[in-house]
């Protein structure tokens, strides 16, 4: 991983706290409320007058032409090849910072969440397999309810405002971003398809630039946005989804400024990004893919194996998986539950790790979108009710079993988490 060690790190550089902790939690849920919010307008217009209209935007044709180059898409995959990068170039920001610094610094703090995020993904793979085994096509679906929604998930957690304990926060975003980086491996290994070798190869100079400016120091982000920009394209031409360009192009994004180490280019970035995509990127993302019509659905379609093996996945195979291995991993004493954590906590976790939603969504429309069959009714469908089950019954639950009153939280005081835990965070 592409890193700025030519200055040592500062001491002025002071560990992210329990405050900037909430602040993140808080920018999450509320992305959460609005992520849902357009979910419901777009259910709402497909099944209204505007319905064709619904169609007509989403499938607009948008082009980008410069000589005999160029790039023709429709507004769908414009917004979940483009928009979409930088979702992942976010993702990718928060990796890096969690793995240099963060949750994912450290076997002790990795290995519990670590486990519970193997068995969240594995399970319910294995449990949509189970239900679509006869049918090639729908098999290319297997990945869809292994997905986490942190900002759904969080958004439910929020409605229990000060009861919920800091540690049961921090396990749920500790496991979702091990999802996550499960999703980008999934989608580099399994969703790639007509590979251009010449595109591919000629992403390697940039690479190289990327590279060199981050070995000397070079803060400003305008040289790597620039190089970032021709790897998208090249990327997109070759075969490899695009948005995995901007994963790549957060690797090289330096945690700190060389002249002042004080300061980190890529939490000043990851800050500024976080509201764009909470309170745009992904809204848009949510109505442009939500949208679905349920005329003349009968229970031929509910029955159907593609929407029940992934409702199925999301809301009993995240719990089984997440339950199943984070006790598997305490019982070999390779993990070890925080202080402050139950096991009813951990299952409240699991519950709401079922809200796959966008990322359910994305890899659905890369598992369909090349077959002559159109799974996205199925995928939708299975998408929407496992999450909305999963988000429910997560808020039930904890809501009976979290303690009536506030826990019992400081800002200036340690959480109910081992020290070193909240002082490296997860914002």
């Amino acid at each position: 991983m592409a890193d700025n060690r030519d200055q040592p790190p500062s001491k002025s550089i002071k560990p992210v706290g329990l405050a900037t902790l909430k602040e993140f939690l808080r920018l999450e849920a509320a992305g959460g409320v609005l992520l849902a919010g357009a979910t419901v307008v777009a259910l709402i217009v497909a099944n209204s007058p505007l319905a064709s209209l619904y169609n007509q935007l989403i499938d607009l044709p948008i082009e980008v032409r410069i000589g005999t180059f160029e790039i023709a898409k429709p507004m769908l995959l414009w917004v979940n090849d483009g928009l979409m990068a930088i979702f992942f170039f976010l993702v990718g920001l928060e990796l890096k910072r969690e793995i240099v610094e963060g949750q994912l610094s450290s076997m002790r703090q990795i290995a519990l969440p670590g486990f519970a995020a193997v068995g969240g993904m594995a399970i319910p793979a294995a449990i949509y397999v189970l239900f679509n085994r006869d049918d090639p096509v729908a098999l290319e679906g297997w990945a869809i309810p292994a997905a986490t929604d942190i900002a759904f998930a969080l958004a439910v957690l929020s409605l229990l405002g000060n009861r919920v304990p800091t540690a049961v926060k921090v396990l749920l975003v500790s496991v979702a971003i091990f999802d996550d980086l499960g999703a980008i491996i999934v989608i580099a290994l399994f969703y790639t398809n007509n590979l251009s070798i010449p595109a591919l190869l000629g992403t390697l100079p940039f690479i190289a630039i990327l590279a060199i400016l981050n070995r000397r120091g070079v803060s400003q982000i305008a040289p790597y946005a620039f190089g970032g920009l021709t790897i998208w394209v090249l990327v997109l031409k070759s075969g490899v989804h695009a948005t995995l360009a901007g994963v790549l192009l957060a690797m090289f994004i330096p945690m700190r400024d060389s002249r002042d180490p004080s300061r980190s280019p890529l939490k000043r970035l990851e800050h500024d990004l976080h509201g764009v995509v909470a309170f745009a990127i992904l809204p848009i993302f949510a109505f442009a893919n939500a949208g679905i019509s349920f005329a003349g659905i009968g229970m031929e379609q509910l029955l159907h194996p593609i929407p029940v093996g992934i409702a199925a996945g999301l809301f009993f195979g995240k719990q089984i998986g997440i339950v199943g291995f984070a006790l598997l991993g305490l019982a070999l004493g390779v993990a070890k539950m925080p202080k402050g954590l139950g096991y009813r906590h951990l299952y409240g976790v699991s519950l709401l790790c079922g809200v796959g939603f966008t990322m359910s969504l994305f890899i659905g429309s890369l598992a369909f979108e090349e077959t002559a069959v159109n799974m996205l009714f199925d995928e939708r469908l299975g998408i929407l009710i496992g999450s909305f089950a999963s988000g429910v019954v997560g808020y039930l639950w904890l809501r009976a079993t979290l303690p009536k009153t506030a826990a019992d939280e400081e800002d200036d005081e340690e959480s109910p988490l081992d020290s070193d835990v909240v002082a490296e965070g997860v914002s």
